[in-house]
């Protein structure tokens, strides 16, 4: 079975859409087969983009989403955050295509540029913000390479977000991010999933 960071999906392609409401503002997003979550948001992609609306409402600077998949949380930042400027990465091309098309769909595409990058080894600049529900099937070695390099990669006061449930390693998770920057704040946790912000200082 393909799984959605696979870097050249195979499997026919077929588009769906759907429409997605944040406060007031109405996204529509496409999607397709081989990548994730395609019938619409997931429950750990909404608490994560929630939590950092809800922290970063006077926010402009810097945005990566690292393993964007086909760009909803980038997309909401972009919009809800006016002063930001995003970056989107993922291997996977399809979604990326797709990142491409939402861009433009939701009116953001002047504010967002899109990467194809495994990890970060196509990215150079540093961010304000790193956001990410990593690909938890991708095994925990490409997860815990998504923190080294939000490390290196953030500026100064620069906050790393990510979303993870408990039954796939939050602990672990929490442990590599306080090992890492000296600090991990659960700064939001529901059904099981749990969003850690940790800062650069």
């Amino acid at each position: 079975m393909e799984q959605y960071f696979t870097q050249n999906p195979t499997t026919e392609k077929e588009i769906y859409k759907f429409d997605w409401n944040v406060g007031k503002e109405v996204f529509n997003f496409y999607t397709s087969n081989s990548v994730f979550s395609k019938k619409g948001m997931d429950f750990g992609s909404m608490l994560l983009i929630e939590t950092i609306i809800n922290e970063n409402k006077d926010f402009a600077g810097n945005i990566l989403d690292l393993g964007c998949g086909y760009g909803p949380l980038g997309v909401i930042a972009a919009k809800l955050l006016k002063e930001s400027l995003v970056t989107m990465c993922d291997v996977n091309e399809r979604a990326l295509e797709l990142s491409k098309m939402n861009a433009k769909e939701n009116k953001v595409d002047d504010r967002i540029k899109i990467i194809a990058s495994s990890a970060f080894e196509n990215i150079k600049d540093n961010y304000d913000i790193i956001m990410t529900n990593p690909p938890i099937r991708a095994g925990k070695d490409l997860i815990f390479s998504f923190y080294e390099g939000a490390y290196k990669h953030l500026n100064k006061g620069g906050k790393l977000y990510v979303v993870i449930q408990k039954k796939q390693g939050a602990l672990s998770t929490k442990a590599k991010l306080e090992s890492l920057f000296g600090n991990c704040e659960i700064a939001d946790k529901k059904s099981g999933y749990f969003t850690f912000r940790s800062i650069r200082e």
